[in-house]
């Protein structure tokens, strides 16, 4: 695909991170209703990406990457232009065929090179990077030449501050437009404070080599973090994972609303893009979850045991609003089946039409 991508503004943004399997499309257009000025998807591996076929389902006006019968990534208008491929690889040509096989409907793409978790590292992906710079090198580089779009990747701190600089030297040479740093190493779990402090000394070096904007990830939880963040690490923008995970009303600059407000908010919008109701499932049990009362309730308890998106409006609610939703997809499906069937037919018939107009021809001269 030859068309490049404009650049976009990575400065003074509260963005969503990504999440694996929660920063599917419902929570980044909650996220994104909510004041996020970007969206991160969650982490999809390059073999995965391609491959898939692209679709558009009228009903939802969602368009759907699938690869047989399981669903690889989708998205909706309205995150055009703001939703981030956060890329799984550890192969610059698995990389390069997997961002140009979204690139039609992504912003840009973003190297992950901070998941700790095994089925990252184990190949090659991930935290395995950071120890890897010549591949990663690899990567970023072909993906910043070859790609057509705005390349980005997010780190975690090394072992020590000299191993860390000199990694984000590296990075800031090869073009990209951006940097993420979450501010704990790969053995530091989320209980364990960020080295806020660390960035600085991050900051000041990409900046004497490239003046990309610097992202701050690690314990930034809702809006009034978020110039506290930027004043102790001199970081241009900030990142918000567990906070959105939460309540996605972290971005409002006017405070979280309440989870009974937020969860019917994203519910709703699960119905409207027709989510997997097995991913709505999983983003509902880990909303909320730092409230130890909420998941100790009754109602945490009868979400873990719904079996089907109807049963959780009935919890919610909404089954009005999902009945509603249900019935207009359906109308619109059926009217673009009729239509479909009616173009075919036409094709058919203007088909038969020229097949025998020469043999009518033959007869009149015979």
């Amino acid at each position: 695909m030859s068309v490049t991508h404009p650049d976009i503004d990575y400065a003074n943004k509260a963005v969503l991170a990504p999440m694996v399997r929660i920063g599917t499309l419902p929570m980044r257009l909650v996220a994104l209703d909510y004041g996020a000025d970007l969206v991160w998807s969650e982490e999809l591996v390059d073999k995965r990406i391609i491959g898939s076929v692209r679709s558009y389902n009228p009903a939802t006006s969602t368009i759907n990457y699938t690869k047989g019968k399981s669903l690889t990534f989708s998205t909706h208008p309205a995150e055009k232009g703001k939703v981030i491929l956060q890329l799984g690889t550890a192969d610059a040509d698995l990389a390069l065929k997997a961002a140009l096989t979204l690139k039609e409907d992504v912003a840009a793409v973003d190297v992950n090179c901070g998941c700790p978790k095994k089925f990252s590292v184990q190949g090659g992906m991930g935290a395995a990077l950071l120890s890897n710079p010549d591949k990663l090198r690899e990567i970023l580089t072909k993906l910043v030449q070859h790609s057509g779009m705005p390349v980005t990747c997010k780190i975690r701190l090394l072992d020590t501050k000299e191993k860390t600089l000199d990694l984000v030297r590296m990075i800031a040479s090869t073009g990209v437009k951006a940097l993420t740093v979450h501010c704990r190493t790969k053995e530091q779990r989320s209980t364990e404070k960020p080295n806020w402090e660390a960035l600085k000394d991050i900051v000041q070096v990409v900046k004497s080599i490239t003046d990309i904007p610097v992202i701050v990830n690690g314990d930034v939880f809702q809006w009034s973090d978020v110039e506290r963040a930027k004043q102790i690490t001199n970081a241009d923008s900030v990142m918000i994972a567990r906070g959105a995970q939460w309540n996605p009303s972290a971005f409002r600059k006017e405070g979280l609303l309440p989870f009974e407000t937020v969860v019917r908010t994203y519910i709703k919008k699960a119905i409207d893009v027709d989510n997997l109701f097995q991913n709505t499932k999983y983003v509902l049990l880990s909303m909320n979850t730092e409230d130890t009362s909420h998941t100790r309730s009754e109602l945490y308890t009868n979400v873990q045991r719904s079996k089907s998106m109807l049963r959780i409006c009935e919890l919610f609610d909404l089954v009005d609003y999902y009945n509603d939703t249900v019935a207009k997809h359906k109308l619109i499906l059926d009217q673009a089946e009729e239509t479909a069937d009616d173009g075919k037919r036409e094709r058919e018939e203007a088909d038969s039409a020229v097949s025998v107009e020469p043999v009518e021809k033959k007869q009149k001269t015979d």
